[in-house]
């Protein structure tokens, strides 16, 4: 399983979310704190810079090797501030069958559309669903498939319950669209036979807005012993506030919930103190957004 992050609010700089709390999202690659299991194929950040030229429009920076020892990455992280981020360690099955390379690392973001989505779990026999999920993506949508995951056709699912996915949504839209994709999984799994547990943390960002999904499909259910990953319902922390930094020994944002300007969404707190964290709900859609310098929560329930 992977370890994930999403940012909205006001500019922070780059290695304050990978490098410097005491529980990284990069040292999650190889000590997560809430997952048994290493992140070891690969990361990849979409982050959106306000001030840059063609603000809208995000940089990206993929690599299969290990970020903890990409000095790329880390001078990168150094100079670069952002408004919005999507960040993710990716972590595969241990199996020659698993296939690490560029194209499969997360986040996905296809040219002409704001909105990128990386995933955190599994979907179990997905090579007996995608045939039947193909259906239900637009064509032009499915020929931009470069890659093998079943986090990519998620996208693909994504995109197509949009009216236009190159403009930039309201975040209801993209709850509503999110829940779709919930809702045609569930479908196809049902039409294929599958009750194997599949976790679904799909997180959703587009410069502004920030979703995120908490939820599993048949939790519990399996065919054969689980990995060790699945043996618990995937974590999913948050945080509200302002003027994320270094404060009293302590990387966290100001101000509490009633002032915010800004959410940090995780896989796991970022920090050893998580007092200041919220745990996301199981079975359920959280979403964000950054806009007109005003920042708001809330949660709503997955309805499949």
């Amino acid at each position: 399983m992977c370890r994930v992050l999403g940012y909205t609010g006001t500019p922070v700089r780059l290695d304050y979310f990978l490098y410097e709390p005491d529980n990284s999202l990069l040292r999650q690659a190889y000590a997560p704190q809430m997952l048994h299991m290493l992140n070891l194929a690969g990361f990849g950040m979409t982050a959106w810079d306000s001030d840059s030229q063609e603000s809208s429009t995000p940089f990206s920076y993929h690599s299969t090797q290990l970020p903890i020892f990409d000095r790329n990455l880390k001078a990168l992280s150094e100079k670069v501030s952002a408004v919005a981020v999507l960040a993710h360690v990716r972590g595969v099955a241990y199996s020659h069958q698993a296939v690490v390379s560029e194209q499969n690392v997360h986040p996905f973001c296809m040219r002409g559309t704001p909105i990128a989505l990386a995933h955190n779990g599994d979907l179990a026999h997905f090579a007996e669903m995608k045939f039947d999920l193909l259906e239900h993506i637009k064509p032009d949508i499915a020929r931009a498939i470069a890659g093998t995951t079943d986090s990519e056709w998620m996208y693909g699912l994504l995109l197509s319950q949009l009216e236009d996915p190159g403009r930039q949504p309201e975040p209801l839209e993209l709850v509503r669209a999110l829940n779709e994709v919930l809702r045609i999984l569930r479908q196809v799994r049902n039409k294929v036979g599958i009750s194997q547990s599949s976790s679904v943390n799909l997180f959703v960002c587009d410069g502004r807005n920030l979703i995120a999904t908490r939820f599993t499909f048949d939790f519990g259910c399996w065919e054969v012993a689980p990995h060790e990953a699945n043996l618990r319902y995937l974590s999913l922390w948050y945080t509200t506030g302002k003027n994320y930094g270094y404060h009293d020994e302590e990387w966290k944002m100001i101000g509490g919930a009633a002032h915010a300007d800004s959410m940090l969404l995780a896989s796991e707190p970022l920090t050893r103190d998580v007092s200041t964290w919220v745990e996301v709900p199981e079975y359920s859609i959280m979403y964000a957004t950054g806009k007109s310098g005003y920042g708001f929560v809330q949660t709503v329930e997955v309805d499949v």
